[in-house]
């Protein structure tokens, strides 16, 4: 709720949090940190949930990889994976759902807090805006975006796309391992994606910030599967 001047309403205020995230080798004088705000009140997309701080840590002990690379992350939420690659020098867009314009205002609030220039872009899983097309990353981070079965199809045609439109690209996506494990391998093959690389969650982490998280979190690196139609097809 907005007052007569543009800010928040105190009810809106005292629902509203800044959680800070440190990344480096000591503990007590971290590399760099991020601020993300965070709002009790929403939905869950304005949460930072243990899969995006995983895959945040994954990111910063990857960083020689992120100097530089074009990085989109799918459903963004509070973005701290993206917006740490963006500290590492990566060109980063956040996207999350076009319809949720709280969520994509919440990214924006958190780039500027933090100082970093993103592109942050509306982007619908399954629905081809003109956006889409000028999407060339070199890598897509996605956090707990394996959530809901009944948008898997239409976040892994996304995914294909992006992937196709930028030869030579990856996946790196954090999900919890739950029953739908078995439909995210079958919609692997279906869309010709394969598993390059797969790890617990919770082996890279150190063990201040493990402490804190809790769940079965894998950590997947997905890319185009270079075996032809016929050897794909095949496999289903």
């Amino acid at each position: 709720m907005q007052g007569k001047d543009g800010d928040e309403e105190p009810s809106d205020r005292h629902m509203s949090t800044i959680s800070r995230h440190a990344f480096g080798d000591d503990e007590e004088q971290p590399a760099f940190s991020i601020s993300i705000i965070e709002n009790m009140k929403e939905e869950y997309g304005l949460f930072v949930w243990p899969c995006s701080v995983i895959l945040a840590e994954y990111v910063w002990q990857q960083r020689d990889r992120f100097s530089g690379a074009r990085v989109v992350e799918l459903g963004a939420g509070t973005s701290l994976p993206g917006l740490t690659a963006a500290k590492l020098g990566s060109d980063v867009t956040l996207t999350d759902d076009s319809n949720r314009l709280e969520v994509l205002d919440n990214i924006r609030k958190v780039c500027n807090l933090n100082k970093l220039k993103c592109n942050v872009l509306g982007l619908t899983w399954g629905i081809w805006d003109e956006a889409i097309f000028s999407l060339k990353p070199t890598i897509i981070l996605g956090a707990d975006v394996l959530y809901e079965a009944s948008a898997f199809d239409d976040l892994f045609a996304t995914l294909t796309f992006l992937l196709q439109n930028s030869p030579g690209s990856v996946l790196i996506t954090t999900y919890h391992n739950r029953s739908g494990h078995h439909l995210i391998e079958f919609l692997m093959v279906k869309w010709g994606l394969k598993c390059v690389k797969l790890l617990d969650g919770f082996s890279f982490m150190p063990s201040y910030k493990a402490s804190g998280l809790n769940g079965n979190i894998q950590l997947a690196e997905i890319v185009l599967n270079s075996k032809n139609t016929e050897e794909t097809n095949s496999l289903v």
